[in-house]
């Protein structure tokens, strides 16, 4: 725990900064959230095809999965997701004409939730 999830269009790849999103992300999470660092674990998934409304051109995709095990306050929750479209700004970078669709959800992990590391 955390659990986090980010899907970005392909045509990103060149402009997303996501070893530098991940290192900042972790830390907003271990502030904001009081998770342990050691805990982060980010994975990024890119998506090719990207279709808004009508539009399959002139548009790109990125979007953050946070799962954090129960007990966070909404308050927190909302300050989490604030602070990562905040970090989405800074390090996403579309190119010239496409418009950038950022969002980010911070949820609780379903009781069932268990780990395991060796």
């Amino acid at each position: 725990m955390p659990q986090i999830t980010v899907d970005y269009s392909e045509r990103l790849a060149d402009g997303f900064d996501r070893p530098a999103f991940a290192r900042d992300l972790h830390t907003a999470v271990v502030e904001i959230a009081a998770a342990k660092p050691p805990a982060c674990k980010t994975r990024f998934r890119h998506t090719e095809d990207v279709v808004v409304g009508p539009d399959t051109d002139g548009h790109a995709l990125v979007h953050v999965h946070i799962g954090l095990l129960p007990g966070r306050t909404d308050d927190t929750k909302a300050r989490l997701t604030e602070t990562v479209l905040e970090l989405l700004r800074r390090y996403v970078k579309a190119e010239q004409g496409v418009t950038l669709h950022a969002s980010a959800e911070i949820r609780d992990l379903d009781a069932s939730y268990r780990k395991f590391e060796e």
